[in-house]
Formats: structure tokens, C-alpha cells, sequence
């Protein structure tokens, strides 16, 4: 996989080195598990917080599928 690079908002989240849209992906999640992010009665949403919501375009949430679609708008 070729690696993509994070814009800052991302960074905050992942880091700022490249890295393959997968290990991204690994990244986020861990993220999302560590913190709880993970809505508790509807599982595929994600409940942003503070360093998610640039991300989420401000939403509070977001579901799994809309998650990887706003993602790519900041990598590059």
C-alpha cells in the first residue's frame, strides 16, 4: 500500500508521519476502543470528541461507513 500523509487535524489523532491507508485505519480504531468512542447501543456509530470532530466536519457522530469517507478528505 502506498503511504498517505495526514493533514493536522488527523495527525492529532494518528500522527504525522505516512503511513498505508491501513495501518491509518488501525490507528483510528485504536483510538476510538481506547477512548470509548464507540456509540453503546448503536455500535456502528462513532460519538466524536474534541480531536474527532474536525474530522467528522464538527457532527457529533458519525456512522462507520460516513467515518472512512470523511477521513479521506484528510489524507493526502
Amino acid at each position: 500500500m502506498k503511504p498517505v500523509t495526514p493533514d493536522a487535524a488527523l495527525s492529532a489523532v494518528v500522527g504525522s508521519n505516512p503511513l498505508p491507508r491501513t495501518e491509518l485505519t488501525k490507528k483510528l480504531w485504536a483510538y476510538i476502543k481506547k477512548n470509548g468512542l464507540q456509540d453503546k447501543k448503536v455500535r456502528t456509530q462513532i460519538n466524536a470528541d474534541d480531536k474527532l470532530k474536525p474530522i467528522f466536519n464538527g457532527k457529533k457522530s458519525v456512522s462507520m461507513f460516513e467515518m472512512t469517507k470523511l477521513v479521506s478528505g484528510h489524507v493526502s
